[in-house]
């Protein structure tokens, strides 16, 4: 058993978030997550990215869009690397090194509800393009990749200097 430190009261609590899909449509978002995962059959890799969403309706359902990057089918490929970089460009990046430079992104994403019987309709981004006068996401520094047992050196100060990407 384990004492909680306090009591909670259901009434209380939040209520429980609607998991259905959103209808089709355009929507405005702001990017909050972007990581690299492995494929379930783990032949290659792809980009989850975490969209909330701003308007014009549904302000605070989130809508999660995967997009590959590798993968041993060429075509599927070939889509998720077409769909990156309609992604960059509607952010207006033109070089993309780490995820986090996605994160802070604002645009709109065009979402469809994909039927399944089996799991039960879902969203999937099929679009994206710019917000007119949308802020660019802020440049993040990349993570620098730490191999065990050695420190990797800190990169130079940029001194005001223009970021590499």
């Amino acid at each position: 058993m384990a004492f909680l430190g306090q009591e909670f009261r259901k009434d209380d609590l939040p209520k429980s978030t609607d998991y259905d899909p959103v209808p089709a449509g355009w929507y405005e978002v702001s990017i909050v997550e972007a990581e690299v995962k492995d494929t379930k059959a783990g032949t290659g890799k792809y980009i989850n990215v975490r969209y909330d969403i701003v308007g014009p309706s549904h302000q605070g359902r989130v809508v999660f869009g995967m997009l590959n990057i590798q993968n041993a089918r060429a075509k599927a490929e070939e889509i998720g690397r077409q769909q990156l970089g309609d992604l960059m460009g509607a952010l207006g990046i033109a070089s993309l090194r780490d995820t986090d430079q996605l994160i802070g992104g604002r645009l709109s994403i065009k979402v469809k509800v994909e039927k399944s019987e089996e799991y039960g309709d879902r969203n999937s981004v099929t679009g994206w393009k710019a917000i007119a006068g949308a802020k660019m996401p802020t440049p993040q520094e990349p993570k620098q990749p730490q191999t065990q047992g050695s420190a990797m050196p800190s990169p130079a100060p940029s001194n005001g200097a223009t970021p590499p990407w």
